[in-house]
């Protein structure tokens, strides 16, 4: 921060007149961003390893822990628990959405960190998710080799899909670290989380991204084919096993039936955020998740 005060004025002679010259000093003060920003990038690196570790930590479980065939308690019971345990997850971002809610975290956590605040609790419920999941006895299919590997294929398809769009879009501000290295930027306020895969400043300069605003909407890579990649990847991954647990199914249709849920909800916001470009986009690209179907 700078600030300015005025110095003494000095004389001047210019042959037999002086002149009153006044000269202002620009001083450098640091200001309390300034003071607090190792911290906030130590916040924001850290929320981005607790977001890559929650990443790692699902695919072991889903890998390994959610394909033992195994019951701890009643179907029923668990399958229960699941859901509420999902629900729970999925409410935060509902929560997090609100207005009000949204205003009392300002109060704590500045605009420059507010990312990383939800990239933390959101990694941390996820955790949480894949910890406390309970195990549902019985195998829905089970595909032997070398039809199997054709459903390894659509896994590694998913992985592959969920990391390139992600690097379409500025992934370091999607998990918060930009923001807290440049605390004066003014990153883009989508309606929610998910909404940054499509609506996110473009760091590539690309021809091939529409801007109302900060709003930007890719139609590059796989935002070109459909409007929703991410939640594309998030398909083939959870369903592309050839041993299907019905402790993976049940994850599967749970988390994959939210997005569902979420997506018209997410559109119709930035339908109305985005003044007309969201509908622009909609016509640029017509396939919400699926190519042909939806």
């Amino acid at each position: 921060m700078t600030t300015l005060r005025d110095a003494p004025p000095r004389l001047e002679r210019t042959g037999r007149r002086e002149r009153d010259i006044r000269v202002t000093i620009i001083e450098r003060v640091d200001s309390p961003a300034d003071r607090v920003r190792p911290f906030g990038l130590a916040f924001a690196w850290g929320g981005a390893l607790l977001f890559v570790f929650a990443l790692a930590y699902f695919l072991y479980t889903y890998a390994f822990t959610f394909g033992e065939n195994q019951q701890t308690s009643p179907a029923a019971t668990a399958i229960g628990w699941d859901l509420g345990l999902f629900t729970a997850f999925a409410l935060h971002h509902s929560v997090f959405a609100r207005e009000r809610v949204r205003q009392r975290v300002a109060r704590i956590v500045p605009p420059s960190h507010e990312r990383s605040f939800y990239v933390w609790i959101a990694s941390t419920l996820f955790i949480g998710v894949c910890a406390l999941w309970r195990p549902v006895d019985g195998v829905t299919w089970q595909v032997p080799p070398p039809f199997g590997w054709l459903l390894y294929g659509a896994l590694v398809t998913g992985v592959w899909l969920s990391v390139r769009s992600a690097g379409v879009i500025d992934i370091w501000e999607l998990a918060g670290v930009r923001q807290a290295s440049a605390p004066n930027s003014q990153p883009l306020r989508s309606p929610n989380a998910q909404d940054r895969q499509v609506a996110t400043p473009d760091s590539f300069g690309s021809s091939s991204t529409e801007h109302v605003g900060r709003w930007e909407f890719k139609t590059k890579g796989p935002y070109g084919v459909v409007r929703h990649p991410i939640y594309l990847g998030w398909f083939l991954m959870v369903f592309g096993v050839p041993t299907m647990t019905n402790t993976r199914l049940v994850f599967a249709l749970v988390s994959c039936a939210y997005l569902l849920v979420a997506i018209p909800l997410e559109e119709r916001s930035l339908r109305l955020a985005s003044a007309g470009k969201y509908d622009e986009y909609i016509q640029s690209v017509r396939w919400r998740l699926f190519p042909g179907v939806y």
